[in-house]
């Protein structure tokens, strides 16, 4: 079946992707028609996008999961990796640095969980009639990175946008430029070989080699080379972990998103907050503002809370009460922006959904954190390694310290809603701080207001936030939103801007999957990526 036009959903009754590269929805697509499940088609959908996608994911990232049985019950998978055994504050500051880097060898923190995350999501899918072979999971993605494929759009903008600070990371330019160090144009065939010969191993030795087999001690010898502070015994000591997902009611059903080292807890509030506002009207002032201003209590209340799930001070359950909901949303003014000085760094990820017939519905995100990642390309294996060990701090006292074993903080949140009239919603976006800022838009929009669900995710978006290159925090609108609005906006205080695009990327690449009582699956991806939904 063809995929969905930008602005249309797609409809299916065997099962439905949706990401953000056509190439990834349609190795779902696959696999779905040939009778896996829907977590079988993501785990193919997802090595699949590690390669056709490498600016915004890796299979040196990670990744978080929500599943939604047929049963009725939501599992969420931790796929986050923890800073290696040299990974300290005083290892840093005797190299003169008063803050991790973004980029190279020291920017290489973590170990990369998301390969693990397959192996769970994987054992979760034996459960539920997964009967296809690692080998023909991985097959699209070794053949991608075997034969080549196009680079995107977004790649070959992004490429030129950041050469200066990844060029001169080991193997970067060997695996993303042109043999004289240009950057490549879109449409550029794109080989990643020692990529395919490690998915193609993986294939045959199981996912777990990644860790504890020759794969992992390829990773292990390369890191010690280029300097990263993570070893091979970390890589022998890791492993994915199932927790509790969080979860909270509003009006229309039951959210749920990930648990810290998240930002899930932001993206339920969000919502929450918003929900007691009865805001009467879709795309309105007092819908936008009042996304906004959720947006900031929420954002609030994550930076005082969130960090690696072991270290948790805070009741989390305590937050998402009806009584402390209530609380915080009192405090919202609908006639008055909150000043606004804050923000933290963007990153860039991909987010993609899946369904089946017979109930499966899964929200899965897995990102490097910036646009690839710390830059370094092992050249054993091929692994592009994450760089989301940066957002640690070097100051033994915060929230979030650079401790060997810790998992720092994450951006990445898959969300996931059971809705009261009998629909299950997958949902997400990549987006750095944008994430659940784009899911309040796309789910209010779509849940809220009735608005069909290609239209929602393409409808403008705003972000709140600081943008690559920018000195200031800012309220940031793509240029479609009605004049008034804006106008709205203005005079009650937001300090805003209008982007250039009319579909600008720093808005985030959204998507959703939506499993309707009867079995009905609808689908739909963001005009602002390279994807789009696939059905069978």
């Amino acid at each position: 079946m063809l995929p969905a036009e930008a602005h249309e959903s797609l409809h299916a009754m065997g099962g439905m992707v949706a990401a953000p590269h056509q190439l990834a929805a349609e190795a779902g697509r696959e696999v779905l028609a040939e009778g896996g499940n829907a977590i079988e088609a993501m785990v193919a959908a997802a090595a699949a996008i590690a390669v056709v996608y490498p600016h915004m994911n890796h299979v040196g990232g990670d990744g978080f999961w929500l599943i939604r049985e047929p049963s009725g019950r939501v599992r969420y998978i931790e796929a986050c990796g923890f800073a290696g055994a040299r990974a300290t504050i005083p290892f840093y500051h005797d190299l003169g640095l008063g803050a991790v880097p973004t980029r190279g060898p020291l920017a290489a923190v973590t170990v990369p969980g998301a390969v693990d995350g397959w192996r769970l999501a994987l054992e979760v899918a034996s459960a539920h009639g997964g009967r296809m072979t690692l080998k023909r999971l991985l097959e699209p993605a070794v053949r991608h990175a075997r034969e080549g494929v196009a680079v995107s759009r977004s790649q070959a903008a992004l490429t030129a946008q950041k050469k200066a600070e990844l060029e001169d990371a080991p193997g970067f330019a060997a695996a993303f430029l042109t043999p004289d160090r240009a950057v490549p144009k879109a449409g550029t065939l794109q080989r990643q070989q020692r990529l395919a010969d490690t998915l193609d191993h993986l294939a045959r030795a199981g996912l777990a080699d990644f860790y504890r087999g020759d794969v992992g001690r390829e990773i292990g010898t390369d890191l010690e080379r280029i300097g990263s502070p993570v070893t091979r015994e970390d890589l022998k000591r890791y492993a994915a972990v199932e927790r509790p997902p969080l979860a909270v009611d509003i009006g229309p059903g039951r959210l749920f998103n990930a648990p810290p080292p998240t930002q899930g807890l932001a993206s339920l509030l969000i919502l929450a907050l918003f929900d007691r506002l009865k805001v009467k009207r879709g795309d309105s002032f007092e819908h936008v503002h009042g996304l906004i201003e959720a947006t900031k209590r929420a954002f609030l209340v994550r930076d005082k809370v969130v960090c690696d799930y072991d270290h948790l001070t805070h009741d989390l359950a305590a937050l998402l009460t009806p009584e402390a909901i209530a609380k915080r949303a009192d405090g919202i003014e609908m006639g008055r922006a909150l000043p606004w000085p804050q923000g933290k760094a963007g990153g860039d990820t991909v987010w993609l959904g899946a369904a089946d017939k017979s109930g499966l519905v899964v929200s899965y995100i897995q990102s490097i954190f910036f646009e690839f990642g710390s830059g370094c390309v092992l050249p054993s294996t091929g692994v592009l390694m994450q760089n989301r060990g940066a957002s640690f701090s070097l100051e033994p006292g915060a929230l979030n310290p650079l401790t060997p074993g810790r998992r720092p903080f994450h951006t990445l949140n898959p969300a996931l809603a059971v809705l009261a009239d009998g629909r299950v919603m997958a949902y997400g976006t990549m987006g750095g701080e944008g994430q659940p800022q784009t899911q309040s838009a796309v789910f209010s929009r779509h849940v809220l207001f009735g608005v069909p669900l290609g239209e929602a995710i393409a409808r403008p978006r705003w972000l709140l936030g600081r943008t690559w290159g920018d000195v200031e925090t800012r309220l940031r609108l793509e240029p479609r939103f009605d004049d008034e609005v804006v106008e709205r906006l203005k005079l009650v205080g937001h300090d805003l801007a209008l982007v250039p695009d009319a579909y600008n990327d720093t808005m985030g690449h959204a998507g959703a999957v939506v499993l309707h009582p009867g079995g009905r699956i609808e689908g739909a991806h963001d005009p602002r990526s390279d994807g789009g939904a696939a059905a069978v």
